[in-house]
């Protein structure tokens, strides 16, 4: 797979005014911005355009791998040996840096998400700000443009693993902004998947409750506002949700609404 030159240097675009709006307006135009990533032929023109487009809400560094899970012991150097680099938009110099070295190689804590089979996390989640054995990992991320980073990660047969790690130069999200953020990169990491893997043998039908309840969680309901919108029971939802999960091969919901994201279902 053809890693993109190291050297990528932009000027960053203002972000969108007026900021992200809650529910399902705000994740609709977000899907609706970034269309022409998953539109690409492509996976080093998906993750390209797809940084093109976040650009516009801050995003500094992009970073999109498809590779297998190590049959060895899961560690920084086993991890970088997998391989699969398909896109990497970061400052000129930063591959190749003590900086990068040391995030890569010395203190990688973003192993624990795959141990974890995370589908979507923060950089800050396994580094906390405030915990003082991370000041030099930040530091050294600080020399690529990055104050955090939203990632999303599809995991499919065999061990394949698509990621995506999307850097920002600020900190802080709102609630509803990094889910949907995070739903938008799980939808390119399906995409990323999905073209360069064969097409599933058989289209998945879900029944209407289950294609229901799954697109209200792609709103960002919970369980209990499902059933009430719904009018069953809490418990019917969780099963409902469960069965498409199960149906769709997915490791969890999150993973489950990107691949009908993907597959234009929703």
């Amino acid at each position: 797979m053809k890693l993109l030159p190291c050297g990528f240097e932009r000027r960053m675009r203002p972000c969108v005014s007026g900021g992200l709006k809650l529910g399902r307006p705000m994740l609709s135009r977000l899907m609706t911005h970034v269309e022409a990533a998953y539109a690409a032929a492509t996976a080093e023109d998906a993750s390209v355009a797809f940084f093109a487009a976040m650009e516009d809400f801050g995003a500094s560094y992009l970073q999109t791998r498809l590779y297998r899970r190590p049959t060895a012991i899961l560690t920084s150097t086993s991890h970088w040996a997998a391989g699969g680099f398909i896109t990497r938009l970061a400052p000129s110099g930063w591959p190749g840096s003590p900086a990068f070295d040391y995030v890569c190689f010395e203190c990688n804590p973003l192993l624990g998400a795959i141990r974890e089979s995370r589908t979507s996390y923060r950089f800050s989640d396994f580094a906390p700000r405030g915990d003082g054995q991370y000041g030099a990992y930040w530091e050294a991320l600080s020399e690529a443009n990055i104050d955090d980073a939203l990632c999303a990660t599809s995991y499919g047969a065999d061990g394949v693993i698509a990621s995506l790690h999307l850097g920002f130069h600020k900190r802080e999200f709102a609630p509803d902004e990094r889910f949907a953020i995070h739903m938008a990169g799980l939808a390119l990491t399906e995409r990323l998947m999905s073209l360069t893997s064969p097409p599933p043998a058989a289209t998945v039908r879900l029944t209407r409750r289950e294609r229901d309840s799954l697109t209200l969680v792609a709103e960002g309901k919970t369980d209990w506002e499902i059933s009430v919108i719904l009018g069953i029971a809490e418990a019917t939802v969780r099963f409902h949700v469960d069965n498409a999960r199960r149906k769709l091969g997915a490791v969890n919901r999150a993973q489950a609404v990107a691949r009908l994201v993907n597959q234009r279902l929703i």
